[in-house]
């Protein structure tokens, strides 16, 4: 079960980056704000570059403090949001599911998270709006079906073990699977840095206590799962938009 604690707390475990990603007015920000604040507006303020808020929860065990950025969707701001992938541990990769458009778009931004993030991250696609289901126009099947797509292509390149990318459908105004999405993205890094430290166990060796600032680096330096030394083939694109 998860516990929220203050975001200034410096007692914690780990320190994982999470970006949440995807075109302009999925409903990234409010996302943002119902799982960190459980807010809702329904005014719509474009996000200007870049912005963050700080949650501290308990998952398996661990007290794990969640720095959570809030990316904007516009291509004039590219350049600015795709610096901040770097060091990024997970990315919730979001649509909405009454814009056809930014459901065609995931694809791409599976290419910048390639492009631009470690090896080791990990990604869970989320169909957001859910509550608007009069306005539907992408259907759960499709959503599925992508997840199952972008979770081969992202295992070929180590972003993802899996045969599929988790998928879930969320509302932020009906706080419908906001939580859970976190939380599975969370279990989901954990997951991996455990499976690092069986396949490695020279990384867990004794250190002396750390402050507060290096601990929060620490899994961020040592969990690194997976080389870049595979080399795509030139079929990829085409296997993909099939």
């Amino acid at each position: 079960m998860s516990q929220a604690k203050d975001g200034t707390d410096q007692n914690f475990d780990y320190m994982f980056k999470l970006l949440i990603i995807g075109n302009s007015s999925v409903g990234k920000t409010s996302f943002l704000f119902r799982y960190a604040d459980d807010s809702f507006t329904s005014a719509f303020v474009s996000t200007v570059g870049i912005d963050f808020k700080v949650k501290t929860i308990f998952r398996q065990d661990k007290r794990v403090k969640l720095q959570i950025w809030d990316t904007a969707g516009q291509e004039r701001y590219r350049t600015i949001t795709t610096a901040y992938y770097r060091g990024a541990m997970g990315f919730i990769l979001m649509y909405d599911i009454t814009n056809e458009e930014s459901f065609n778009a995931v694809q791409d931004w599976v290419t910048q998270i390639k492009t631009y993030s470690w090896d080791n991250a990990q990604v869970v696609l989320v169909g957001n709006k859910c509550d608007l289901a009069e306005e539907r126009a992408v259907s759960v099947d499709w959503g599925r079906r992508l997840a199952q797509q972008l979770g081969k292509f992202s295992s070929w390149f180590g972003f993802y073990l899996y045969d599929s990318l988790e998928f879930f459908e969320a509302s932020a105004k009906e706080d419908i699977n906001v939580k859970n999405v976190f939380e599975r993205l969370v279990d989901l890094i954990c997951e991996k840095m455990s499976d690092n430290l069986d396949n490695n166990p020279s990384v867990t060796g004794a250190a002396p206590k750390a402050s507060p600032s290096a601990q929060l680096a620490k899994p961020l330096r040592t969990f690194y799962l997976f080389d870049r030394t595979f080399t795509p083939p030139d079929f990829l694109e085409c296997i993909l938009l099939l």
